[in-house]
């Protein structure tokens, strides 16, 4: 585990000088809880107990086993912004150790509330994590919590965390604005953004493009799904664009799009994107569609696997640096070969099975 101290290593200790345990230790034992479906700083010190013969040889722990009290501690005073880089530190060591490529293609940007991370009597304000989420490697690449639950600020920022050459960058239409266009141009990267009523002008103008678009005859492409049981007929229709990004001051449109969806015998619904390229239509459909996998592949495990919409913790940065933990272990987890096993079963093998947790974290030299 030499490797996970050396990510750690540079991540300052909030605590006094005469703290007893030594913090990269916290934080290894934290991370194994987690990955066996810890999720509490509770839980966490029940497991450093119930698995104290796995720590001979691997930690030093001078001063015995940490309490409850020294996980909430640690995580409530630890800077979430030095988390995260130890976070990204540990994650480019563990992708090289696992042989995962940089990755490519869609990084999709959301926003989660920490439900019962609120502080008393502010329960209508929840911490709000916003994550860059690489679809082709289904990890969690960098995290941030929204300032001021804030979520189009937290984005800003964390895309300043990414190197995105060969990146689309797609979010929601809360951050279909100037700024988010220019700093993802700005490191090189695409987007696909949508639009909604929230740019007006921006949004008439595509409209207007795409009904030029279709009075021209420009081929649209249309695909049908059958997910449980239910039919979804989907059609993209792109249209170029040459003057939208100058005259909104919009740095980088070439194209829009129009994707329009009807599923079973609901209405038929419009959705409208602004884009860097012009993506043909087929490629909109399989961005678009590619940018939910955030939703199905982290958001809900995270809350049916991991119990975050339950985490009480809220304290300080405690509720920021767990969240940051849990998306740690789920990415170690995922990275795992064994494709047939879900989540939820890796975790319950982990905690079953003490070969398999450190077969989980045997990328890490």
């Amino acid at each position: 585990m030499n490797q996970f101290a050396e990510c750690f290593e540079e991540l300052p200790d909030p605590r006094a000088d005469n703290a007893l345990h030594d913090l990269t230790e916290i934080l290894l034992i934290a991370l194994m809880a987690t990955l066996c479906g810890a999720t509490s700083c509770t839980d966490m010190a029940l497991f450093a107990r119930m698995k104290a013969y796995l720590w001979e040889g691997v930690l030093v722990l001078e001063h015995g086993l940490p309490s409850h009290d020294t996980f909430s501690r640690v995580f409530r005073m630890l800077d979430p912004a030095a988390f995260e880089k130890a976070f990204q530190r540990f994650m480019k060591a563990f992708a090289e150790g696992a042989k995962i490529k940089r990755p490519k293609g869609v990084i999709a940007l959301d926003g989660k509330a920490l439900r019962r991370g609120y502080e008393r009597g502010k329960s209508h304000m929840p911490p709000v994590m916003v994550t860059a989420w690489a679809a082709q490697t289904r990890m969690a690449l960098a995290n941030v919590q929204a300032p001021n639950n804030n979520e189009a600020a937290g984005a800003l920022q964390l895309i300043e965390l990414l190197q995105l050459k060969g990146c689309v960058v797609t979010a929601d239409a809360l951050h279909c604005h100037r700024g988010m266009a220019k700093a993802i141009v700005a490191r090189r990267g695409d987007y696909v953004l949508a639009v909604k009523e929230n740019q007006p002008a921006l949004l008439a103008d595509a409209k207007a493009a795409i009904g030029a678009a279709t009075r021209k005859g420009t081929r649209a492409t249309t695909t049908t799904d059958a997910d449980h049981g239910c039919k979804e007929r989907r059609t993209a229709l792109v249209a170029p664009v040459k003057d939208m990004a100058q005259k909104h001051d919009f740095p980088g449109i070439k194209a829009v799009a129009r994707i329009t969806s009807k599923r079973g015998k609901d209405k038929t619904i419009e959705r409208f994107f602004l884009m860097s390229q012009a993506y043909s239509s087929n490629d909109v459909l399989r961005i678009v569609r590619t940018h939910w996998t955030i939703e199905n592949s982290l958001h809900w495990p995270l809350d049916v696997v991991l119990d975050e919409d339950l985490a009480r913790n809220r304290k300080d940065n405690a509720p920021a640096n767990l969240a940051v933990l849990r998306r740690l272990a789920l990415n170690v987890a995922r990275a795992h070969p064994d494709t047939t096993t879900s989540l939820r079963l890796k975790l319950k093998r982990a905690g079953w099975n003490d070969a398999f947790l450190f077969e989980l974290l045997g990328h890490m030299r």
